[in-house]
């Protein structure tokens, strides 16, 4: 079995863990790749373990079984900004608070590597979502798992984002930004904006604007067949968008539109997972002092 690890950084506290991560898969004969990122950090921290091959290509990835992303939810959106079409199954192992998408405790990591060669696990399917523009952007990796923003730069005025599904008009958002959230991203950005919480196997989009001027204005669900497209207005020539944790500033002239993408991103669960569980601890649903 062919499997990539990918981390962006990590405490030294970590390193005891990743050398545990590494040793338990060499004694399953685990052909083991790092990627560049995750090597150079791994190498700096010290740790002793050996017996691993530096990910000289991205399109290696398509002789993988599997990608291990170490880390937090931040890294797993990393990941599968690398994966891309790739369509490799993804591993999250959670190197500080439980998460939603990195949902392996790094306690965990010894019975998560026996689980996974004993093929007792699932595979979410999670939509993308894609952004075209009239200019290349984002490094030609146009896809989020969680969501795409368009936001006013840090000090200017609010804008205006006219908005249109599929053609037709829907609205003029008068706000500090917009968000498009994917299913995933429904308990991300969108969610501390007022927008609903989606089930991850929902077929949709969820629009919700940032601060919106006009208190009438409220989140929309739309279908994940949609087309979205943007125009923008503001006393600022330029503001931002984002693709999960990736953002840039362009000109208020780009054309955007953003719908699903065609492939998807493969999340692999352990069976003593559950959504509804995590919603629960991570929203402290039920919780009451008194008890």
């Amino acid at each position: 079995m062919k499997i990539t690890i990918h981390g962006i950084s990590f405490q030294k506290e970590f390193v005891p863990y990743i050398e545990k991560l590494i040793d338990v898969l060499h004694g399953h004969g685990t052909d083991l790749f790092l990627t560049e990122t995750f090597s150079k950090y791994f190498m700096k921290s010290g740790a002793k373990a050996t017996g691993f091959t530096v990910l000289g290509d991205r399109n290696e990835l398509a002789d993988m079984d599997f990608v291990i992303s170490v880390g937090g939810d931040g890294t797993l959106l990393d990941t599968v900004s690398l994966v891309g079409e790739y369509e490799v199954p993804i591993v999250g192992i959670n190197t500080g608070r439980m998460g939603f998408l990195a949902t392996i405790a790094k306690e965990d990591v010894e019975k998560a590597v026996q689980v996974l060669f004993d093929g007792d696990f699932t595979i979410q399917d999670r939509i993308l979502i894609h952004l075209e523009a009239d200019q290349k952007l984002f490094n030609g990796v146009p896809y989020g798992l969680n969501e795409f923003t368009i936001h006013k730069r840090d000090t200017s005025s609010m804008i205006i984002v006219h908005t249109y599904i599929d053609g037709e008009y829907l609205n003029s958002y008068w706000a500090d930004g917009l968000i498009v959230a994917t299913p995933t991203g429904s308990t991300g950005y969108s969610l501390s904006c007022g927008g609903p919480l989606i089930s991850p196997s929902a077929k949709n989009f969820v629009i919700t604007p940032v601060s919106p001027h006009n208190l009438n204005v409220r989140p929309m669900i739309v279908s994940e067949e949609s087309e979205i497209t943007f125009s923008i207005e503001g006393r600022s020539k330029k503001f931002l968008i984002s693709l999960d944790s990736r953002s840039t500033a362009v000109d208020a002239s780009v054309k955007l539109k953003v719908k699903r993408e065609k492939f998807v991103a493969r999340l692999v669960k352990f069976h003593d997972y559950s959504f509804f569980d995590t919603l629960r601890k991570k929203l402290n649903w039920g919780f009451d002092m008194r008890n």
